[in-house]
């Protein structure tokens, strides 16, 4: 095992980018031609640049404010528990009418990628060892992140990924079928779809977290770098509620073996229906919404079916499994995982977010100053 005095030297050096651990993706331009991706990634390393020439901080100022806390969170890894899938589960608690108790504040969070890195190829899982190295890494970089480049540095909030209950995980990705670890390929009209939703930015293509009408949690929930999907499950015997804290969303899932929505009932969010497997609550989402563009997953039609799979493993920790299943996008279903640590109340607070605020006008301005400089693509 390598020294975590040796990664912290290795990652707490001045001018780190903003780590994408978490999502798995290198490049904001991955899946579009050689010139277009070259075009945008010139223009984010520029942005990237202006913005640390103003900061009033740097990543270094900020590793060294926070350096004690970063040796407590690998302390702590290195002598805890590590999150084994083979390991045996005792049964899930039961509420007062005898469903599986799923109930409580929740954290979506993981340094695990979610496809499985090249170097890694053929090893699903580490050892032990390796596995909380492997969380030594995310932590230093996590707490690295260049204040200059994030929207908010997180750590100074307290709600750096580092800074939560998340334990280290056994295995190298978060999905788990194909066996390979990696995303199935897309079908030729999903390659389209993706190419085609990359290329465009108009005011209508914007993000809709970005204009504050639907968040970023899913379904299904993927870890994100700057929101990691603070949520509270209550149950009742006829419905279970998910809750996000970013946009404050609920999605009331019904568990009455009522039919899926029509065809033309298409919500936001989906439409989810719900039942129990032994102790797992089984939710199936059908009916997206076209508008909706997954950040992670483009390409995606609307017509994909979402599979969630919520297991309580023990009083600390949920097990969170998904199921993709989109033949106009991909080639074969697939699937992911990932565990999520109990969070203590108070649990979730106000996201106090409203369509058209300075962000969105703003992009729409340097779009234009792009244009007027005969440069936009």
């Amino acid at each position: 095992m390598v020294p975590i005095s040796s990664i912290a030297q290795e990652t707490s050096v001045p001018d780190v980018p903003e780590i994408t651990a978490v999502t798995g993706s290198s490049s904001a331009a991955q899946g579009l031609p050689a010139a277009e991706a070259a075009l945008i990634n010139q223009r984010s390393q520029e942005a990237l640049e202006a913005a640390r020439e103003v900061s009033l901080h740097t990543n270094a100022t900020s590793i060294a404010q926070f350096q004690d806390q970063i040796n407590e969170a690998v302390e702590r890894a290195t002598g805890g528990r590590v999150w084994d899938p083979e390991a045996p589960r005792e049964p899930s608690p039961r509420t007062s009418w005898g469903d599986p108790d799923l109930s409580g504040y929740w954290l979506a969070v993981s340094y695990v990628p979610m496809e499985r890195p090249d170097e890694l190829a053929g090893k699903p899982l580490f050892t032990r060892e390796e596995a909380v190295e492997a969380f030594a890494r995310g932590v230093f970089s996590d707490a690295s992140v260049d204040p200059a480049t994030v929207h908010y540095d997180w750590k100074e909030w307290g709600m750096g990924s580092w800074q939560s209950p998340m334990i280290p995980n056994l295995r190298t990705s978060m999905i788990v079928d194909p066996p390979d670890g990696k995303r199935p390929a897309f079908t030729p009209e999903g390659q389209a779809r993706y190419q085609a939703q990359a290329r465009v930015a108009t005011l209508e293509s914007r993000s809709l977290l970005e204009r504050c009408i639907t968040g970023n949690q899913g379904p299904p929930r993927i870890p994100s770098i700057r929101n990691y999907g603070e949520s509270q499950i209550v149950q009742t015997q006829g419905h279970v509620v998910l809750m996000t804290q970013v946009n404050s969303e609920i999605r009331i899932i019904p568990l009455d073996d009522r039919p899926h929505a029509p065809d033309n009932i298409r919500p936001w969010l989906g439409a989810s229906r719900g039942y129990w497997d032994g102790d797992t609550l089984v939710v199936e989402t059908t009916n997206f919404n076209e508008s909706v563009w997954w950040t992670r997953n483009r390409g995606t039609s609307p017509d994909v079916n979402v599979t969630e799979r919520y297991t309580r493993i023990d009083d600390g920790l949920l097990l969170y499994e998904v199921t993709l299943e989109d033949p106009q996008t991909w080639e074969l279903p697939w699937s992911y995982e990932m565990v999520w640590p109990k969070m203590d109340p108070p649990g979730l607070f106000e996201f106090a977010c409203h369509e058209m605020n300075y962000g969105l006008i703003n992009v729409m301005r340097g779009a234009k100053a792009r244009a007027a400089e005969n440069v936009d693509r």
